[in-house]
């Protein structure tokens, strides 16, 4: 006699959740995280600052883009993420406002890496993000003081630049604007 393959998590899953629970879909598997350190959403606040900015509210930047923290985003019925920082380009999602979750995978998403859930975003979010199509790729880690940007190159994950914190950079895709990867940390503790 076999037994019956366990069920998959949906997103009435996730729904279900108390409204504190931090959690994503990954292969119709509930995976929870604890709420960020301050470190983390300084990080976040600040990469969504200097990219929104001139791409999602200066009428004198680029545009062009949505740029969202911790939306529902959902790339499968079984795979629903909530990225730190997702951005579209507002011509592949017009009106994200009353949506949840997002059904379009984004262009490009950041993940700001944390004791708990570093191999999580690198290995199984960004495999994931890979097979979904996603075009552009941040890792950022606090700790480290570092962006990596990744672009996508048929089904793998190419580096197109790490960053410390002393770079001024053009990053793709947000590579029409230099971005001070220092001014995206705290501050150095004083000596």
């Amino acid at each position: 006699m076999s037994e019956a393959a366990p069920r998959m998590a949906t997103y009435e899953d996730l729904l279900a959740l108390p409204d504190d629970v931090r959690a994503e879909l990954i292969a119709g598997q509930v995976v929870t995280a604890p709420s960020v350190l301050p470190r983390h959403a300084r990080v976040a606040g600040a990469i969504a600052h200097a990219i929104g900015g001139p791409f999602d509210h200066d009428s004198d930047g680029p545009g062009g883009w949505w740029i969202l923290l911790e939306v529902d985003v959902r790339l499968a019925e079984h795979d629903v993420v909530r990225p730190d920082i997702a951005g579209w380009r507002r011509e592949r999602l017009p009106e994200p406002w009353d949506t949840r979750p997002i059904d379009v995978v984004p262009d490009w998403i950041c993940e700001i890496l944390s004791p708990s859930n570093a191999a999580h975003d690198r290995v199984t979010k960004a495999q994931l993000y890979a097979q979904h199509g996603l075009q552009h790729f941040w890792l950022v880690d606090p700790a480290e003081r570092i962006l990596e940007a990744f672009e996508l190159a048929g089904e793998l994950w190419t580096r197109i630049g790490s960053y410390d914190d002393t770079a001024i950079a053009r990053i793709k895709p947000f590579d029409a604007i230099e971005l001070d990867v220092g001014a995206l940390f705290p501050p150095r503790p004083a000596k």
